[in-house]
């Protein structure tokens, strides 16, 4: 990943080529495919006798449920219910998971909750280059890649082992554009090897290899979640707008008194308004929308505050509330057919 920002694209004005590739990177993800390269995040294995009753005690869903094979989007919580980082958790087996989460950092918070039971906690960041194959167009390329049948086969949130071009990988489809998409791993010394296989599969569909900035603005116009800006340890699931996750004992009644929500900055005003109390909103991402066109962000306005309504931010700027997701509001594209 490049690391790249992108910043307010002004009409007129010679626009970094930096910038210009993550627009491109976008668009190409939203109508054909794009690969990122995803090898960052941090993977640990639970296994044991204790696995179950160790993530009960720190995630927000109900893992007993879950049948090998399948993936769940989950919550890491705090004793008192805050959201400590959002993750992916992997049914390999009876007493066998694979936990994902975005920071490697994360081991230590793990390691502490997992005394006393009977339960092994492994590291495993690093061991595989993790790629993310995302796109309409997406089931096309990994079908050349690991075979229609294997491909048509693989339903949303579920993964399988596959051979990618002779090499042994675990595919999982999921993503984080708001598009149809694959999560591929393989081992790390092969990832150079998977990556250019990939390219070579896509090139004809119009596959682009992308950069943090293109994930990062595909993912606010898909309205989701990043630790570090909508979720920095305080904020509960009402308030993050995922409730639907907590399941069992972690779930308590609550009255969230903000709510993340899509917002649209505007200028800065030139007259103060007047007669009007405008209610305070705390930004929490924004960027520039390649496909709609315009500035959006994602930011906790008060609860009462509804769609349509105008909030100030703190510098200044007015912007409009929207519904989340800003992009494919049903979120159907992602169970999309792959072929």
């Amino acid at each position: 990943m490049r690391g790249l920002t992108l910043d307010a694209l002004t009409p007129g004005v010679s626009v970094p080529r930096a910038f210009r590739d993550a627009e491109e990177e976008h668009l190409a993800t939203r109508r054909a495919a794009g690969l990122f390269d995803f090898s960052f995040i941090a993977h640990f294995e639970i296994r044991g006798p204790g696995a179950a009753a160790y993530l009960d005690a720190i995630q927000s869903r109900n893992v007993r449920r879950l049948p090998v094979g399948r993936i769940a989007y989950t919550l890491l919580l705090a004793a008192d219910g805050a959201v400590f980082i959002d993750a992916t958790l992997w049914r390999l087996g009876e007493d066998l998971w694979w936990l994902f989460t975005g920071r490697r950092g994360d081991r230590r918070w793990l390691a502490e909750r997992a005394s006393g039971l009977d339960v092994a906690l492994r590291d495993r960041s690093g061991e595989h280059a993790v790629i993310a194959l995302q796109g309409p167009q997406s089931g096309r390329v990994l079908a050349r890649t690991i075979g229609a049948g294997a491909t048509a086969e693989l339903a949303y949130f579920r993964f399988a082992e596959a051979s990618l071009g002779g090499i042994r990988a675990c595919v999982g489809r999921l993503g984080y554009s708001g598009e149809l998409g694959y999560e591929i791993l393989v081992p790390a010394a092969q990832g150079a090897q998977a990556w250019v296989r990939l390219l070579d599969d896509g090139a004809s569909i119009g596959i682009r290899e992308c950069g943090f900035a293109a994930a990062n603005s595909l993912r606010i116009e898909s309205g989701f979640v990043l630790f570090g800006s909508e979720i920095t340890g305080r904020e509960s699931a009402a308030e993050l707008g995922l409730q639907r996750l907590v399941e069992g004992t972690h779930r308590r009644p609550e009255s969230a008194t903000r709510r993340l929500a899509g917002l649209i900055p505007g200028v800065r005003p030139t007259l103060a308004r007047t007669g009007a109390t405008v209610p305070a909103a705390r930004l929490t991402s924004e960027c520039d929308s390649p496909l709609l066109r315009r500035r959006i962000a994602l930011g906790y306005v008060p609860a009462a505050v509804l769609p349509g309504a105008t909030v100030r931010l703190a510098d200044g700027r007015l912007a409009g509330v929207a519904r989340l997701p800003f992009y494919d509001p049903g979120r159907r594209l992602p169970r999309a057919t792959p072929l």
